[in-house]
């Protein structure tokens, strides 16, 4: 089920976000969560006569000839809406058109994020069905999809059955089809694990809405037995005879049986898909299942019967949840996305069984392939291997848009209902996995594995009211334990002004009454004293100085990594961080190099690594081999495969310089002369040389294979200006810098962060503190 689709009160495994940080997220800004963006350019007049009249005519000509034209000349190839009328929204009911908004446009940015798909969200206002019908079916010229959501039972059924009939394009209620989908994955892969055949296995569903019709009906389609399945609602089971609370969608699914409740159907039954509420399944139940039992215990927040409670009464059970704090998350993001974007590539008719069919087996074989690390690390160590606690794929594995995608546009082709077949399945997983960057599955990768492996990160600004709010969040994560260095008394009289109470979980430390000040003033003399320190010195160095406090907790194991800069300058922070701790060796041996490593997202050359946006201003060649070498480690750490380029305002020599190229040609010969260090790595290249393959072509003996995903910046200058201007240029997104090199963690941010950058910041500072 959709992760999203949570109410935020259950118990506190649940509680990772609160109403007030839900509710700012939403309102800070630009308000909610989507916003158009222009595709081509419209800088000049001569632009605006092309997009718009007089140039604007020439397509409308073209497509009023073939209308199959607009999948050429508009977004409609790429475009879904998502329609709700808001009568079953999340689990909260109906909650009417309006109060859906904030679901569709979810669902809308995660067609973005998962798939590249363009969505709009459309909530209609009306809950009659020949009206909501009639209003949906002529927004068909504009949009290649339509995704139904949040829409109650029976009528679901009946508008998207309707829908289907009269419209050209694919027609998908996901509350149905995608939990089937994504379940019914898991369940090829509990099968396979338990040594069942699909075909003979007894399932019992509780509940009897459209999510669990849906999976019944997927699973005949995929050769279950129909008498196999028997389904039960909150009168107990739907057997042939039964009038009371009976509909034609529950009568289909009507069967010849003696049970009439939940617990004589579960009595030797293989398998069990709940899609009810909490607590309808009990551990007696699920102690008289056949060997090995099966259990998808699908309903959110809270599931029908944890996966602990089951296991202590069947040991050898596979349980899958709705919930992703526990294993096999039954999650809807698996399938939609990857869907929608197949059935639109090859210009669908429609989502039909097969391609229904083709996206689950495509899920469960993904399943029992190696896990990349990146997708591994979200794991938290736990170890993300084919078997009972793992048979659905990780949400943020990068390799379903490529496995999924193609498998529903063969099975389209296949089926007849393809209107622009692929002839390259190949190419078109290849370009399918180069459309979305491997590094934003990463660092949500990150975020997952630090839950799993919770750090003590402390916050040296402690007494700032951001700091203060990232410390709150960063333990509503489930980060771990945020320590905040400050006077206990300003920091609660900081957050009594917020109005938010402080929850347990979160120290506190006042540098100058600690009981470890001493410990740590003896540290920094030991260190310092050769250097000009008296013992004096470094006392008030730890009982002032928030950050030389904070860099000895973590220098002396007090605490695993720290985080600050919102009140001082980059320069000085770091400097009173070193006092406690020193550079990592280098990877040639001796005392490492410190430099900040900037990440920019961006939507035309994915995620790209800048280095050194913080501290060398005109770096030799050595320590331009040594950035160089740190930061494809940290590039493969987010999933990318390095590219490095070292850059000039010259390519190969021309034009002719004398220092900058010189000292960047004399760093691309140091790592030659190391032999294989183990990435693609040329210079020096101008820019657009190195990110650019049509320019690179003009050189074929260049040495990368790809557009450089790494930059080595030939000074601060050039790489400071250029990730400070970049993002205020165009729409890419910068993460950091971080603060690279260090022999223990710790991030400085800048002074302009805000309290998501501080959380971002001490998450990434968590991981670097994990073993690797």
């Amino acid at each position: 089920m959709d992760d999203a689709r949570r109410t935020g009160n259950g118990d506190s495994r649940t509680a990772r976000i609160t109403r007030e940080e839900a509710l700012a997220m939403h309102a800070e800004g630009k308000p909610g969560k989507l916003e158009i963006r222009l595709t081509k350019p419209l800088s000049t007049a001569r632009d605006l006569s092309l997009a718009y009249s007089p140039g604007v005519a020439e397509p409308c000509i073209e497509i009023h000839r073939d209308k199959s034209l607009a999948y050429d000349y508009t977004a409609k190839g790429n475009m879904v809406a998502v329609i709700s009328n808001g009568t079953a929204v999340l689990g909260l009911g109906d909650l009417g058109a309006v109060a859906s908004k904030p679901v569709m446009e979810g669902k809308a940015a995660l067609f973005k994020r998962f798939a590249e798909v363009d969505s709009i969200d459309l909530c209609v206002d009306t809950s009659d069905v020949d009206e909501f019908v009639n209003c949906v079916r002529f927004l068909a010229p504009s949009f290649g999809g339509i995704n139904l959501e949040d829409i109650k039972a029976p009528e679901c059924f009946v508008i998207e059955q309707r829908l289907r009939e009269i419209m050209d394009i694919p027609v998908f209620h996901d509350d149905q089809h995608g939990t089937a989908i994504v379940a019914a994955a898991g369940l090829i892969n509990a099968c396979h694990l338990t040594g069942r055949d699909l075909r003979e296995t007894s399932l019992v569903i509780n509940g009897a809405g459209s999510a669990a019709i849906a999976c019944a009906e997927l699973l005949r389609a995929m050769g279950m037995r129909p008498q196999n399945i028997v389904m039960c609602d909150t009168k107990g089971v739907l057997y042939r005879g039964r009038t009371e609370g009976m509909n034609q969608w529950k009568s289909a699914h009507a069967v010849d049986t003696s049970a009439r409740t939940l617990t004589e159907a579960l009595s030797g039954a293989d398998a069990f898909f709940g899609l009810s509420k909490k607590g309808a399944v009990t551990p007696d139940m699920v102690r008289a299942m056949a060997d090995k039992p099966i259990i998808f215990a699908m309903a959110n927040p809270d599931p029908e019967i944890t996966p602990d409670e089951a296991k202590s009464v069947r040991p050898d059970c596979i349980v899958a949840t709705g919930r992703s704090d526990y294993p096999n998350q039954v999650n809807n993001v698996l399938g939609f996305p990857f869907i929608f974007r197949g059935a639109l590539d090859v210009r669908a008719t429609t989502i039909n069984e097969p391609m229904k069919i083709a996206a689950a087996h495509a899920l469960a074989m993904l399943a029992r392939e190696d896990v990349p690390e990146e997708v591994a690390g979200a794991g938290g160590g736990l170890g993300l291997r084919f078997g009972p606690d793992y048979i659905i794929p990780h949400a943020f594995d990068p390799r379903l848009i490529s496995r999924v995608s193609p498998a529903v546009a063969k099975a389209a082709m296949e089926s007849g209902v393809a209107r622009k077949p692929i002839t390259d399945m190949q190419r078109y997983a290849r370009d399918l996995a180069q459309k979305l960057d491997a590094a934003g599955g990463a660092l949500e990768a990150i975020t997952e594995r630090v839950r799993h492996n919770p750090r003590r990160v402390v916050f040296a600004e402690g007494e700032e009211e951001k700091t203060i709010r990232a410390a709150i969040a960063f333990r509503n994560a489930g980060y771990g334990t945020p320590v905040l260095v400050g006077r206990e008394e300003r920091v609660t009289a900081t957050v009594a002004a917020l109005g938010i109470p402080l929850p347990e979980g979160i120290e506190i430390h006042n540098a100058a009454r600690s009981d470890s000040n001493h410990r740590y003033a003896e540290y920094i003399y030991g260190r310092m004293q050769r250097r000009g320190f008296l013992f004096r010195d470094a006392q008030r160095a730890v009982n002032l100085d928030r950050n030389v406090f904070a860099a000895c907790m973590v220098a002396l194991g007090d605490a695993d990594a720290m985080v600050t800069g919102t009140t001082r300058s980059y320069s000085a922070a770091l400097k009173q961080i070193t006092l406690a701790i020193d550079p990592a060796p280098s990877s040639q041996g001796g005392e490492g190099v410190l430099f900040g490593l900037t990440l920019m997202l961006t939507r035309r050359a994915g995620t790209v690594l800048i280095a050194d946006t913080t501290i060398h201003e005109r770096p030799d060649a050595e320590t331009l081999a040594e950035i160089a070498v740190q930061s494809a480690a940290q590039a493969r750490r987010l999933g990318l495969e390095p590219r490095v380029a070292f850059l000039s305002f010259s390519t190969f020599g021309d034009p002719r310089g004398s220092v900058i190229p010189e000292t960047v040609r004399h760093a691309v010969e140091l790592l030659d002369a190391r032999g294989d260090v183990g990435f693609e790595y040329e210079g020096e290249l101008a820019a657009d040389v190195a990110l650019d393959p049509s320019l690179r072509a003009l050189y074929p003996f260049c040495r990368l294979t790809g557009a450089a995903n790494v930059l080595i910046m030939p000074g601060l200058h050039a790489a400071n200006i250029l990730s400070k201007a970049a993002p205020r240029l165009t729409s890419a997104t910068t993460i950091g810098p971080l603060l690279m090199g260090l022999s223990k963690p710790a991030q400085i941010l800048s002074i302009a962060s805000g309290v998501n950058g501080i959380l971002d910041m001490a998450c990434l500072a968590a991981h670097d503190s994990l073993p690797r």
